[in-house]
């Protein structure tokens, strides 16, 4: 099974090196600087107290997706239409285009531009990138994945990898319960730079959690949603399982980089506006990120 990966940040890297380091054949997709230390050196992959040196083919043109029978697409929310439209006249037209993203609407903005098949993926993990070409993973790694032709054959192929996955015709609800934990997360993380661990133990924090919990279950029970009962037990308990983990908003923020907040807290913001839901701790804490954007910029 050939795959490619569009996007070689953190996720992108982390899969694709895991699935190269069991025999798949990987191109990965990304700027320069990355895609010139992975093809000089190969991919760095640290997990679990050990560095691992994974050569892999790596390009800057879209057109490595060519050939491609799987997509992992793992670019950031914001670019979702724009770089759909470029690797759209490279794909194969019995390509599956995974959406490794964060938020619960890219499968569809995806699928409005490539016209092909875009399945939806919830992923688990907590990673970072340490330099050119160089991830570190510091946490969990499982995928819970829609149904698509094939489905059965590529989570075969990702098990192989070591990538726990589950295929699900809820993958849509999923994604809606990792929204709402990304919500909780990941701009308290970037307004304040601290690790989740360290993050939940300060004063009123897990007060603010429940808050942002409760207006996400609000707008996703209106929507017609089905998120798990004990979500809020899941948004707490997540800071034990990822102690020393930034949120991905907290790391492009700290970089002057873009963040996704539009497409999490933004999101629920909007959507309960269509609705008639008030959600005013997600939109202080959507407003506050976009204005140290801003001053970043």
């Amino acid at each position: 099974m050939k795959v490619a990966v569009m996007g070689a940040g953190s996720i992108g890297c982390y899969f694709g090196g895991l699935l190269a380091r069991s025999g798949v054949p990987v191109t990965l997709i990304g700027r320069r600087q990355h895609v010139d230390a992975v093809t000089e050196r190969g991919l760095v992959l640290e997990m679990g107290g050990e560095r691992h040196v994974v050569p892999m083919q790596a390009t800057t043109d879209p057109v490595g997706v060519a050939d491609a029978e799987v997509v992992l697409f793992c670019v950031k929310s914001g670019d979702t239409e724009s770089v759909g439209r470029e690797i759209t006249p490279h794909l194969r037209p019995d390509a599956a285009v995974l959406s490794f993203q964060n938020g619960v609407d890219n499968p569809d903005r995806l699928r409005a531009v490539t016209g092909g098949t875009v399945v939806p993926v919830a992923v688990y993990v907590a990673t970072a990138m340490a330099g050119p070409g160089h991830v570190q993973h510091h946490g969990r790694g499982e995928l819970v994945m829609g149904p698509c032709p094939r489905d059965a054959e590529i989570a075969a192929h990702f098990e192989a990898a070591g990538i726990p996955t589950r295929v699900s015709a809820n993958a849509i609800d999923a994604l809606w319960a990792k929204l709402i934990v990304n919500c909780a997360y990941n701009a308290l993380s970037a307004l304040t730079q601290l690790p989740y661990a360290r993050m939940i133990r300060t004063a009123e924090v897990e007060g603010v959690m429940k808050d942002i919990v409760a207006e996400a279950v609000a707008v996703a029970d209106a929507s017609g949603v089905s998120v798990p009962q004990d979500i809020l037990a899941a948004v707490l308990g997540l800071a034990a399982t990822m102690p020393d983990q930034r949120s991905s908003t907290a790391q492009d923020l700290a970089r002057g980089k873009p963040t996704e907040i539009d497409f999490l807290n933004g999101f629920v913001v909007r959507r309960g506006a269509t609705l008639g839901i008030p959600t005013p701790v997600n939109r202080v804490l959507h407003t506050l990120v976009k204005a140290a954007e801003a001053k970043a910029a």
